[in-house]
């Protein structure tokens, strides 16, 4: 049985700003918003490929410091690496310094410092279209 990603869960303080970055900064579509039982927004969910990035409100502090650790500390988007030029003129227009770059992937952060790469590197056994 082969296993896909459903979705991403992000949890974020400023949930409409963030939604905003990855909506018009990267591209990604806005699918669901769903409220909690007071009728405040709770979560964005987002298109990503077969999945969904789910970005939820929290008001908790970070679980992670700066650099690696354990957990998720990475969001990688494929883009071609025409896209990944493009994308990162226009990050860069906008005010989104990218932070390094390596052949195949180049580096950001979103509004709340979550790392992003856009990445064109070939995935083993996947294949794209």
């Amino acid at each position: 049985m082969e296993r896909r990603l459903h979705h991403l869960a992000l949890g974020v303080s400023d949930l409409s700003r963030v939604a905003a970055f990855y909506r018009e900064e990267l591209g990604l579509e806005e699918v669901a918003r769903h409220a909690d039982t007071s009728g405040t927004l709770r979560s964005i969910w987002l298109a990503l490929g077969d999945g969904v990035l789910m970005l939820e409100r929290t008001e908790a502090p970070p679980l992670h410091v700066e650099g690696i650790g354990r957990g998720p500390f990475l969001l990688a988007l494929a883009v071609t690496s025409d896209e990944r030029a493009a994308l990162e003129a226009t990050l860069a227009a906008r005010g989104h310094a990218i932070e390094s770059r390596t052949a195949h992937t180049s580096y950001l952060r979103d509004p709340e410092g979550n790392r992003v790469a856009l990445s064109d590197y070939p995935l083993p056994g996947v294949h794209t279209a």
